[in-house]
């Protein structure tokens, strides 16, 4: 029945079958070589920069890179690229995502909004068809790294990318020290986990804060936490990038940290996380 159905439909020809989509999705996806998903289970941490900031360095680095924002409602990836008001080409069937630079593509949500101040009330299965559509539909080409940036949590949004991106995909989490993140964070290991994905490893961001002047390090969250958390959950550790705050400038003027002040010690401790990522090429 459902047969004569499809056979008689007008738009048989346009529909793809469930098989097809999928095969659609591999074509794409066998031309990246690494995919890492950037996770926390806590909002705040600084995970967009972490993101942004990987991305870009190894974009330095020479690398072919891919940056995919998924955060439907909060997308803060062309802001900090200073990308707002950009527009991705967009015909039939494909969009192509936007350049930064020479060897870095980024695709969000933000650009696609008419204002921002338009606000995204989308229920899960419209958050999971763009999700999926950023992925088949985007001409990606051939990357050496994908990144893409989560919107904090276990939800909708990590659950479709790491279902999409397969078991191959690695992720990065971002926490800060203090327990009330560690908590948190610590669901997006047992997450991964359950998932069957790799973790490349912890970062624990705003890790203390150096003085610039005298150089002193004062512990303002606590200590250590995301250090901890990996020896408990038996996962990698790679790097504590301290408080900056040239870091929340370069983020309110769109401008990447880590190209700009690249002997900081965050940036120093950035280069930890960029290292780590580059062991998959290896």
């Amino acid at each position: 029945m459902a047969e004569e159905k499809c056979s008689s439909c007008a738009k048989k020809d346009k529909c793809l079958s469930g098989q097809e989509k999928e095969d659609k999705i591999k074509k794409v996806l066998c031309r990246i070589k690494h995919k890492i998903v950037v996770l926390s289970g806590k909002g705040g941490v600084g995970k967009s920069t972490v993101a942004v900031n990987l991305a870009v360095g190894l974009a330095l680095k020479g690398k072919k890179v891919g940056l995919l924002d998924v955060d439907v409602h909060g997308p803060s990836v062309p802001r900090l690229l200073s990308l707002q008001g950009t527009q991705p080409h967009v015909e039939k069937g494909f969009m192509e995502p936007v350049p930064w630079g020479k060897n870095l593509w980024v695709m969000s949500l933000g650009f696609l909004l008419p204002s921002q101040y338009e606000a995204v009330i989308w229920r899960g299965p419209v958050k999971i068809g763009l999700i999926r559509q950023f992925l088949e539909d985007v001409t990606w080409g051939d990357l050496d790294y994908l990144i893409v940036d989560c919107p904090p949590g276990t939800g909708d949004e990590p659950l479709s990318v790491m279902q999409l991106l397969g078991n191959d995909s690695y992720a990065v989490i971002v926490t800060t020290p203090q327990g009330v993140a560690i908590d948190d964070v610590r669901r997006s290991i047992t997450f991964c986990g359950q998932l069957g994905n790799p973790i490349l490893g912890i970062v624990e961001n705003m890790s203390g804060f150096v003085c610039p002047k005298c150089g002193e390090k004062v512990d303002i969250f606590s200590e250590g936490g995301g250090e901890k958390l990996a020896q408990e959950m038996k996962v990698p550790f790679i790097t504590k990038i301290p408080l900056d705050p040239e870091i929340v400038r370069a983020g309110e003027e769109g401008y990447v940290y880590i190209k700009t002040k690249p002997e900081s010690e965050a940036a120093k401790a950035l280069e930890n996380l960029l290292t780590r990522a580059l062991e998959l090429d290896s």
